[in-house]
């Protein structure tokens, strides 16, 4: 779920920069020696998956595992989300330096509702957890990637085969995908690792 250049108006842009910013400065706060290596592990899985990309209009359908981030790192999943979308940018033009603040936000955001979500459902099957998280966390980045692009053109909702309505046909079958490999990486980690999940 990659915005590229010149897709968001430079008002959008802006504003969804100083969010980036603000949610980054609070993902950071406190942030251990020792959470770092899992971080990394997480931020490079997530640098690795989504770089493999089918373009749709202004985006592109990928793995997004914001799900799995927000239920692994908690509150620190926008730091690798942020990382992993900086070095796509920087070394492959994989989404845009512009619109690496809203990039931020697309995926931040679904990470962070997974996470507060699985602090309430802390009974929820283990399969069924991942599969609401990778499930829920890319519907999310869909209606807020939906969100961004009406405040930046009317015209990507023009049509039949509009920008919109393509996003949302393609996203759909990516998010029963996701939810599903989601569910069963959980099910497998905590089987086989119980503390993995401990700080969320």
């Amino acid at each position: 779920m990659h915005v590229a250049d010149g897709v968001l108006s430079f008002s959008v842009a802006v504003a969804t920069t100083a969010g980036a910013v603000g949610i980054l400065a609070y993902s950071l706060k406190g942030i251990k020696e020792d959470e770092i290596p899992k971080i990394s592990l997480l931020t490079g899985a997530f640098f690795v998956s989504s770089l493999i990309n089918i373009p749709v209009g202004p985006t592109s359908i990928h793995p997004l595992l914001s799900g799995f981030l927000g239920l692994a790192l908690g509150s620190r999943a926008p730091i690798g989300i942020f990382i992993g979308l900086l070095l796509q940018a920087a070394l492959f033009q994989h989404g845009g330096l512009s619109t690496l603040g809203a990039n931020t936000l697309l995926m931040s955001l679904p990470a962070y509702f997974v996470y507060f979500m699985s602090q309430i459902l802390k009974g929820m099957p283990h399969f069924l957890k991942g599969f609401s998280a990778g499930f829920g966390a890319v519907l999310g980045g869909v209606f807020l990637l939906i969100l961004l692009l009406l405040l930046s053109d009317q015209r990507y909702t023009e049509g039949t085969f509009s920008v919109i309505n393509i996003v949302v046909v393609a996203y759909f079958p990516l998010a029963l995908l996701e939810g599903v490999l989601t569910g069963f990486s959980v099910k497998y980690l905590y089987a086989l690792r119980p503390t993995f999940f401990d700080e969320t």
